[in-house]
């Protein structure tokens, strides 16, 4: 079950009293509020009273009111109200110029919930945004999706989606646009090496497969995981009991590309490598702290993880407990580094909703994450001109490929002596093997 920090929260906005108590048409009030009245309020029949407070707090919200009026009296066409409160919130989150705090309308609230589940009308890619560049690039594309099928590439940077030029800030805006009605086309364009390519892309149901797994080599298992999200953490334990019971004793994780998601899968995925323990805490602006915890019953394998400068978030969480508590060696190249938590929740009663930067995590050991990232134990950069279009567990990718070198150069006691009796069986198959064919040759 994931935890979800609810907030009782209303946008009230600007009712223009004077005097330290005022006086207001009672009905006028409990709708803007969309609640109850509070106990300081009093009720005078079609009137009621409010402290000076309250009033003064309503007051800020004056100039939105004399907007609002302007633009009714005066706007060309007919107004929607409803449009304008959405980009009055819109605006009033805004400034807090927090890139990860924003305003949710009703449509795009429901969304979220269907992306969360992995199904969705759509083209079928995954899209990191990256807010210091504003480039858009595709970090996954989804088997059987129409962007598979026309061709779309990972690496690919998203450049426009019918005649909306497209950066970070306005991705959902080109989110929203790509989906729609299974059967239906979008205009999409990207850039590939510095040229334009266009696709029309016919829209059509997507499944997101958030893991797959297999056996890489004898004793060593490979699991991605692309985000924390929809029923990531059962599929990941159902992996990891697969490649267990193939007899891994090392697992290999590779969240590259992997943008996050709830916090409570990578509490729930670390717990599985775990025993007792902190997995990470958060830190609020009022300094106190909040645990996330793992208990006793670890799967024990050695643990090698795969990041990139797209892991984020959840990724950066697991990525940095493992390390610090499972002695995980962390392969690639510096993490993205989101160091910071969002609460999800609904506002009002028209199905909108809300996500708020609520504070800062740390990793078991105290190390900070935002704005830094997680420092690889063994760096490995992609070629240049290499835009990461593997296939997955293919291992001509040179970061996955050093990850399997070192699990199988450097695990633990346990897996050590394992691999010495697997190498000294496939040395005395071998020598049989030239026996065998010494001995036809001696006779042919």
């Amino acid at each position: 079950m994931k935890k979800r920090i609810l907030l009782a929260l209303s946008l009230v906005l600007a009712l223009c009293l004077c005097s330290s108590c005022a006086y207001l048409p009672f009905a006028g009030l409990t709708d803007m509020l969309g609640m109850t009245m509070p106990a300081e309020v009093a009720d005078h029949g079609d009137t009621v009273t409010i402290p000076k407070e309250l009033y003064e707090k309503y007051q800020q919200f004056d100039k939105l009111i004399e907007i609002q009026e302007i633009a009714e009296m005066y706007f060309f066409e007919e107004v929607d109200n409803e449009a304008m409160m959405d980009g009055a919130a819109l605006g009033l989150l805004s400034g807090l110029n927090d890139p990860y705090t924003f305003y949710y309308s009703p449509e795009d609230y429901a969304t979220l919930w269907e992306d969360d589940k992995g199904e969705y009308a759509g083209v079928g890619m995954q899209i990191s945004g990256n807010y210091a560049t504003g480039i858009c690039t595709i970090s996954r594309v989804f088997d059987n999706g129409p962007a598979k099928e026309a061709g779309v590439h990972k690496g690919d940077i998203l450049y426009k989606v019918e005649d909306l030029y497209v950066d970070a800030y306005n991705l959902q805006d080109a989110v929203d646009i790509m989906r729609g009605t299974p059967g239906t086309d979008v205009n999409v364009t990207f850039l590939r090496d510095g040229e334009e390519i266009s696709f029309v892309l016919t829209r059509a149901q997507i499944t997101v497969n958030q893991v797959e797994a297999m056996m890489l080599d004898e004793g060593i298992g490979y699991i991605a995981l692309y985000e924390f999200a929809g029923d990531c953490a059962a599929k990941f334990e159902t992996a990891l009991n697969s490649v267990v019971q193939q007899g891994a004793k090392g697992v290999i994780i590779d969240l590259r590309d992997n943008p996050g998601g709830w916090v409570n899968d990578a509490e729930t995925i670390g717990d599985m490598f775990l025993d007792k323990g902190t997995l990470c805490y958060l830190e609020y602006k009022d300094g106190t702290r909040e645990y996330y915890r793992t208990k006793d019953g670890k799967v024990d394998v050695e643990l090698v993880i795969l990041v990139n400068e797209n892991s984020a978030s959840s990724s950066e969480i697991l990525s940095g407990a493992l390390k610090d508590r499972a002695g995980a060696t962390i392969v690639g190249v510096q993490s993205y580094g989101k160091g910071v938590v969002q609460s999800v929740l609904p506002i009002g009663n028209d199905g909108s909703g809300m996500q708020v930067t609520i504070g800062q995590y740390y990793t078991p050991n105290g190390n900070k994450v935002h704005k830094i990232g997680l420092t690889p134990d063994v760096e490995i950069e992609l070629p240049e001109g290499d835009n990461g279009m593997y296939d997955f567990a293919d291992l001509s990718d040179p970061q996955l490929a050093k990850a399997l070198e070192i699990m199988q150069q450097h695990p633990g006691d346990h897996f050590q002596e394992e691999s010495l009796e697997l190498a000294a069986e496939r040395a005395k198959r071998a020598a049989e093997e030239r026996e065998k064919q010494k001995r036809l040759l001696e006779t042919g």
